[in-house]
């Protein structure tokens, strides 16, 4: 699969977690596209990278996407302004109230959040917090997001079309 990323200054400057994120994608056999930035730069605006990988992936260029930001909002929020683009959030470990996973069964798996984001809400791109993620966590939400298909199930397809269809 070829997959678009993109970061800010925050991706670059915690931790090495941007290089970790394109590393790893790599070893679980998928091309990176890389829209940068290259170097550190305090100063940098994610829209100036966020908007060209999320064209990639709306545009097909690339069939999904990874964003990394300080916290991943902002970032997000300028992938999901790409129609086309349905781009989620992930900056930590989260047990629902009710364990329950998307088929309905008890699930306290930290993670179910990413896997509920493309079963039912079939994002393409994800957005992932470089302040609130270490490495095996991110790996771990990488992973897990990658590997969870979309559910095609009638409701579900409503859905993203009415997504899709907005201006």
């Amino acid at each position: 699969m070829r997959i678009a990323v993109a970061t800010d200054h925050a991706g670059l400057a915690y931790g090495g977690l941007y290089q970790e994120l394109k590393d790893f994608a790599q070893t679980l056999g998928h091309e990176i596209v890389d829209f940068g930035p290259e170097n550190l730069d305090m100063d940098d605006d994610y829209p100036d990278f966020v908007f060209p990988a999320a064209r990639a992936v709306a545009h097909g260029d690339c069939q999904t996407g990874i964003i990394m930001g300080g916290s991943g909002q902002g970032e997000a929020m300028a992938a999901n302004r790409v129609k086309g683009v349905r781009c989620t959030l992930f900056y930590g470990l989260a047990v629902a109230k009710e364990p329950v996973d998307a088929e309905g069964h008890m699930s306290d798996d930290p993670y179910e959040i990413l896997r509920l984001s493309r079963q039912h809400n079939h994002a393409n791109m994800l957005s992932l917090s470089a302040r609130f993620l270490d490495k095996d966590e991110l790996k771990r939400a990488i992973e897990v997001w990658l590997a969870t298909p979309y559910s095609d199930a009638e409701r579900h397809a409503r859905r993203v079309r009415k997504l899709d269809e907005e201006t």
